[in-house]
């Protein structure tokens, strides 16, 4: 009889990385995939997972307007804890670090029930940045009986900390296969005729005046660039729209969104010129396309890129942030140093068939899959 393994995602990104693994799931005789959606973004998962053809099991919906992150955690804890009560899986996987991920974790551990951690190992080894995540994914690590590190780094830091090696897999990421579905689909658009710099800003530590040093920084590179094309698709949250945005809105040459669907985000990174950002999963998905990401954090723990010199950490400074800018757009010589994709180093599109490996092999079915390894991005650099 296969093993049932629960798929638990709450927010787009979450969606996004767990859909492969899900399609994976779904091919294997041994294990059987239950999909659980918390709901903690309605929309967005949503519509992504229409675009990979996933139907949760069971939606939570646990999403409320301006809810604090306790009462969200609190609420989920609880509803996790039923439902995995009432689904009995064998394996609860969870993806990086959200408060469904944590949640979901916690409420598996409490069942007793092992929990497989996608993305493991991520630390910048700083509480408030990012907050919360930094947290959830230390915790997740403690509770978790199968950990999924996308890159050396990631296992690197695992071992430190003192998790079992055999319990540790090198697996690339995820983001990387979707990527690669995706492209597929819709990386045969024309390309724009001007260079589109694509601008995505919301987290939470940067709330307030970082994210008004960032909306200050596009608009004096809008200013000076005016042959460029600025594409900012603007965070749900009006804290976050608030504080980016007035700089912004009449300028001509920027383009403020609504949220971008996933294949339409796809396709803003396979047009686009430039990117800055303060996402994790774009600072993966970018460098596989050979396009220079600037980094607007003031640390980040996705330091593989930053090392390979395919992004730049610049913080949330506007001077910082203009500078790094104009720079790659006056030097084509630093522009062409930061466009390579062959040190893209989170991915080759085989993350999700490892981890399904795994954990056959975890139940005593097939061999340990093999380790990811860098280098092997040559389709995606076709696409871009």
């Amino acid at each position: 009889m296969p093993r049932r393994i629960m798929v638990l995602f709450g927010t787009r990104p979450e969606a996004i990385k767990m859909a492969p693994i899900i399609a994976a799931l779904r091919e294997c005789q041994h294990l059987e995939p239950i999909v659980l959606t918390t709901g903690q973004h309605r929309e967005m998962v949503d519509s992504v997972n229409a675009f990979f053809g996933v139907r949760p099991d069971r939606d939570l919906g646990l999403a409320l307007p301006g809810q604090a992150l306790n009462t969200f955690a609190a609420r989920a804890l609880q509803a996790c804890g039923d439902a995995i009560r009432e689904l009995q899986p064998d394996l609860v996987l969870v993806q990086g670090d959200t408060s469904s991920a944590l949640m979901g974790a916690l409420a598996a551990a409490h069942e007793q029930i092992p929990v497989g951690h996608i993305e493991a190992g991520l630390r910048t080894y700083d509480r408030a940045a990012p907050f919360p995540e930094e947290m959830n994914r230390v915790l997740i690590g403690q509770v978790s009986t199968l950990h999924f590190a996308a890159t050396e780094c990631a296992r690197a830091n695992l071992r430190r900390e003192g998790i079992d090696e055999r319990s540790i897999y090198l697996t690339g990421n995820t983001v990387i296969d979707a990527l690669y579905s995706a492209g597929e689909r819709v990386a045969r658009h024309d390309r724009a005729s001007s260079r589109i710099v694509l601008v995505t800003a919301h987290r939470r530590e940067s709330w307030g005046a970082p994210l008004r040093q960032v909306g200050e920084a596009v608009a004096r590179l809008a200013d000076r660039y005016r042959d460029a094309t600025f594409v900012v698709p603007a965070h749900l949250n009006p804290l976050v729209r608030e504080s980016l945005l007035p700089p912004l809105l009449e300028l001509p040459n920027v383009q403020v969104r609504e949220p971008l669907d996933y294949p339409d985000l796809c396709q803003a990174l396979f047009e686009s010129h430039l990117v800055l950002t303060d996402s994790g999963g774009i600072q993966e998905e970018a460098p596989a396309l050979g396009k220079p990401v600037l980094v607007l954090r003031e640390t980040t723990e996705r330091t593989e890129a930053i090392d390979a010199g395919v992004a730049r950490l610049v913080g949330t400074d506007p001077d910082a942030i203009v500078a790094a800018a104009s720079e790659l757009f006056d030097s084509e010589s630093a522009y062409r140093g930061m466009s390579n994709r062959a040190a893209s180093p989170y991915g080759d599109g085989r993350a999700a068939a490892r981890i399904v490996q795994a954990i056959g092999h975890h139940y005593g079915v097939g061999t340990s899959p093999d380790e990811f390894v860098v280098g092997t991005a040559a389709r995606l650099g076709e696409m871009a």
